[in-house]
């Protein structure tokens, strides 16, 4: 690639179909007899409980028509044979970690994306490293050697072109999209691939006669925002190929710790929504605690399905790590907040974290007692998971926080 010197470089590493592939990298090294990458194979919930969702599929179960966020029972029906694996997300995070880790070594710019996929600014390791697709090809094959899966790596000129790039053509591909290659690559797409346009602006950008990108380039701006609003200017600059968001990485003692999903569809079932916060308050809350830190702020962050963001915050009575506390903070916000419409991105956030936990002492010293045997439990389960990877069971009183009433009285 002949790229300038003062030019940014972005790369986006994106791990092919994870949730899936990381559960055939344990079964595997557990022993178990089949790859089920090469089967028909599905990760979903339990159909028991009413959470039987198709999280994740095998390329054999796609080409059966399955699709993720259908039920088990449509899966089925599509192809009976079909295998189904119980996500652990435990082992999905410990692998998400030990892929960070691996990739800080070429930058120290890492920005976690979400738990499968990041971006490394590589802006000025130019001496360092003479050819960058050379070097992407080096990272997906030392990732697949090193960890047993594959990545998709795309490099671009910021992080919207390398975040496009990567979705190119999977799996195990490097792609790039730089400056020169935005007309040639970019704007033959339908609109609908423009990162963020979900289905019903992609619907609403038909009626105005724009079907691909080049058509959203040369769109009148006026038309756009009269239409889109607040999401115009995003709409024009993306399909320019512009974005001049900076990578942003965490440091080791932070002032918030967030996590995000863009859902892979409008979500608009409140369960699977809060199913959703569940793991996500795992996931920050377990980063509190190998900080050694304690939240008092909490947040939710919602993007709808017209890229329209919200979010809604609430303070804690004291500072905390535990998952239950804050879960429990996160459900009571969720259900003040949600305006009830599909819901594209949904993210947690902690902010005013401290390393010292301050609180009045009260007058009940069993409630003393009972939080630090809580913490003790807490420490116990996060040491669990770091040595195995596993994904441990929560106590009813953690998970049914988020549950409608009457489904708890079943639980009676």
């Amino acid at each position: 690639m002949n790229l300038k010197m003062k030019e940014r470089i972005i790369f986006h590493i994106d791990v092919n179909n994870a949730f899936l592939s990381w559960t055939a990298v344990l079964l595997l090294k557990q022993g178990y007899k089949k790859d089920i990458r090469k089967i028909p194979a599905i990760i979903a919930g339990s159909e028991s409980n009413r959470h039987g969702i198709v999280l994740a599929k095998s390329p054999v179960a796609k080409k059966f028509g399955i699709k993720t966020a259908e039920t088990i029972y449509q899966a089925k029906k599509k192809c009976p044979r079909v295998e189904i694996y119980p996500p652990n997300h435990g082992w999905y995070y410990q692998k998400s970690k030990e892929l960070f880790d691996y990739l800080s070594q070429y930058s120290p710019l890492l920005e976690k994306f979400s738990i499968d996929e990041c971006f490394l600014d590589m802006t000025g390791t130019n001496y360092l490293y003479k050819d960058y697709y050379q070097l992407a090809v080096k990272i997906k094959e030392e990732v697949k050697e090193k960890f047993g899966f594959t990545v998709n790596v795309g490099i671009g000129n910021n992080k919207l072109c390398a975040k496009m790039a990567s979705d190119f053509e999977k799996p195990d591909k490097v792609h790039t999209l730089l400056k020169n290659e935005i007309e040639q690559k970019l704007w033959p797409l339908d609109v609908g691939d423009l990162f963020m346009v979900g289905k019903r602006t992609k619907e609403e950008l038909n009626k105005l006669g724009i079907y691909t990108i080049k058509d959203l380039a040369f769109a009148n701006e006026k038309v756009l925002e009269r239409n889109f609003k607040n999401q115009a200017k995003y709409l024009k600059e993306a399909s320019l190929g512009i974005d001049n968001t900076k990578v942003e990485p965490r440091s080791s003692k932070t002032t918030s710790i967030s996590t995000s999903e863009t859902l892979s569809h409008d979500y608009t079932d409140e369960e699977k929504i809060k199913d959703i916060l569940f793991r996500q308050t795992e996931d920050v809350t377990r980063e509190l605690r190998k900080q050694k830190q304690y939240a008092k702020t909490v947040a939710v962050i919602y993007k709808n399905k017209d890229f329209q963001g919200y979010s809604a915050q609430a303070k804690l009575p004291h500072q905390t790590n535990s998952t239950k506390e804050i879960y429990k903070l996160v459900i009571e916000i969720f259900n003040k907040s949600y305006k009830k419409d599909p819901i594209r991105l949904i993210g947690v956030r902690l902010a005013d974290l401290s390393e010292t936990k301050e609180r009045q002492l009260t007058l009940f010293e069993e409630n003393n007692e009972e939080e630090q045997k809580e913490e003790e439990i807490q420490k116990t389960i996060d040491d669990i998971n770091q040595k195995f990877g596993k994904s441990i069971v929560a106590p009813a009183s953690l998970k049914i926080i988020g549950e409608p009433k009457s489904k708890r009285n079943l639980k009676k």
